[in-house]
Parts: structure tokens; C-alpha cells; sequence
């Protein structure tokens, strides 16, 4: 191009950027992870966050609402028998004279524990199985898949109460093996179906390209991928836990005395309704409201981790 084909340009043609233009271009949100992106949606959720608080604030007398008297929860004082709530006896005492402050908030102790453990374990149960099914596939997938198919025909609980009559009742322990030994199949159904929307992503191709081990592609890729859905399985899950220790507390077959637990209570209280009912109605409400608080906090992280519901 010579010096005549040169393009001389007027200064005078040309405005100036309006002042602050140059900054509507700039991202302006704050960086964050996934789940800080999580937390930012399930605020939006008055409800879940509601009963957020109101789980912490159950947690924490489970936790320190035994220290807050003097009393113990298998001590007997028959001078004192079935006192209504009082500015001793908060919640009352039973038939025996223990206070009933101490064992609500002690059974909510073994009650929280059962179902946190009879929780997890079956859903890693669930999670490991269900990984390895919908991954290898092939005869080994239809044997698993008809197996649940069949266990799952027979409610659940009649297992349970099998199961407790097996290994013995009376103790936290067998109640967490026994909910265990029956909890994983809804888990590992689920978990099935998730592996199998994820083994043909770029990720695990890659991973299998590169010599992964079909073990190392379940644990690392597919597991820790289908973990945000089944948080909020765990979540749902646990008022379910909670139900079934209620039940077979009541029925016998549960935490013996002196040891209590919500169920434990609700089943002596329940001989006594007509005449101390708050000795009944008590702990009814603290299953009642750690349920309720569950089952909201599980729908505001199944909102939350949608992306589809994110706004």
C-alpha cells in the first residue's frame, strides 16, 4: 500500500466513550465454587432455612440439654412421681420419678445417632453397589437389578422386625444393622440410574482412554458425580430412620430402659396417655418437628442443586 492508498482519519470524526462505559463489560459477581452457588439458592428458601435453624437449635440441646440440670436420666426418686412441667422438673417426671428434661433430650441423642449412622452406611452401601451395576453392566447388572427387584418386593420392615428378633433387641446397635441390612436398595437403584447418565460423558471416555481402572473410574468419577443428588436422598431418608426407631421402640423392639429414645418414651407414655398426656405429647413433638425439619431442608437442597430451579 503506497502513501496515496493511505486512509488519513479525522480526529474531529470521532466521539469519546460515555464516562463508565468501559466498566459495563466487567463481571461484577463475586467468584464462588459449586457449592457456594448451592448455599446462595438455598437461602432463597425461607422454609429451609427456617428449619435449618430449628434442626441446630434441636441438635444442640440433644447435645448439652442433658447438662443443663442436675438430674440424670436413670435415677429413680418416688417422691416425685409424674410431676407436670415445672421450675424443677421442666418437662415433668415420669412413673418412676426420673425427670423428663434429661431423657428427651437423651433420647434424642440415641434417636439422632441411629439415624444419622443407619443413613450413611446404607447409602455408602447403596452408592458402592449401585456404582458398580450401572458401570460394568451386562449379566451382572440384570443379577443385581433382579435381586433388589425381588427384596423389595417385601416391605421393609417386616426385615427389620426379623432382624431384630435375630440379633437381639435392646441395644442402638442392632437397630443401626438391621436398618442397614435393608436400607441400601432404594440407594443403589438410584445411584444406578445416575452412573448410567454419566458413563458416556467426556470425562469418564477420557478416563478410560488413558488406562483408568473400571475401580478407580467408580470411585473418583462417577461416585463423587452423583454425590449432589444424593444428598438430598440422605436428607429424605433420615425422617424415615427416625420413623422406623419411633415404631419399633414402640412395639418392643427397640432401646430398652433404662437407655431412652424418642420411641421408648412415646411407647411408656402411651400407657399413661389419659392421665399425663404431656408425658406423651413431648416427645411426640420432637419427632414431630425434626421430621418436618428434615423433609424441608431435603426439599430446599433438592431446589437448590437442580439447575434447572436455579435462578
Amino acid at each position: 500500500m503506497n502513501e496515496s492508498e493511505k486512509m488519513i482519519f479525522d480526529a474531529n470524526a470521532f466521539d469519546p466513550l460515555p464516562e463508565g462505559s468501559l466498566e459495563q463489560d466487567q463481571i461484577v459477581r463475586k467468584k464462588t465454587s459449586y457449592w457456594g452457588d448451592v448455599w446462595r439458592t438455598f437461602k432463597k428458601n425461607k422454609p429451609a432455612v427456617i428449619s435449618l435453624w430449628v434442626m441446630g437449635l434441636m441438635v444442640f440441646f440433644v447435645v448439652f440439654g442433658p447438662m443443663m440440670n442436675e438430674f440424670n436420666y436413670y435415677s429413680n426418686d418416688y417422691s416425685c412421681t409424674n410431676q407436670t412441667p415445672n421450675m424443677v422438673h421442666w418437662f415433668g417426671t415420669d412413673n418412676l420419678g426420673r425427670d423428663l428434661w434429661t431423657r428427651v433430650w437423651e433420647g434424642g441423642r440415641i434417636s439422632l445417632l441411629i439415624a444419622i449412622f443407619a443413613t450413611l452406611i446404607p447409602e455408602a452401601i447403596g452408592m458402592t453397589i449401585g456404582g458398580i451395576s450401572g458401570y460394568i453392566g451386562g449379566k451382572l447388572d440384570m443379577f443385581i437389578m433382579r435381586v433388589i427387584d425381588v427384596l423389595m418386593g417385601i416391605p421393609s420392615l417386616i426385615y427389620m422386625i426379623l432382624l431384630m428378633i435375630v440379633l437381639g433387641k435392646g441395644n442402638a446397635m442392632t437397630l443401626v444393622i438391621a436398618i442397614s441390612i435393608t436400607g441400601w436398595m432404594g440407594s443403589a437403584r438410584s445411584t444406578r440410574g445416575l452412573v448410567l447418565q454419566l458413563k458416556t460423558r467426556e470425562f469418564v471416555v477420557a478416563s478410560e482412554t488413558l488406562g483408568a481402572s473400571p475401580a478407580w473410574i467408580i470411585a473418583k468419577r462417577l461416585i463423587p458425580n452423583t454425590l449432589g443428588i444424593r444428598v438430598v436422598g440422605i436428607t429424605m431418608s433420615m425422617p424415615g430412620v427416625i420413623f422406623y426407631e419411633a415404631f419399633l421402640s414402640y412395639i418392643g423392639l427397640g432401646v430398652t430402659p433404662p437407655s431412652p429414645s424418642w420411641g421408648q418414651l412415646i411407647k411408656s407414655a402411651g400407657e399413661v396417655f389419659r392421665y399425663y398426656p404431656y408425658q406423651f405429647i413431648i416427645p411426640c413433638v420432637c419427632v414431630s418437628i425434626t421430621m418436618l425439619c428434615l423433609n424441608l431442608i431435603g426439599d430446599g437442597l433438592r431446589d437448590a442443586l437442580d439447575p434447572k430451579l436455579r435462578s
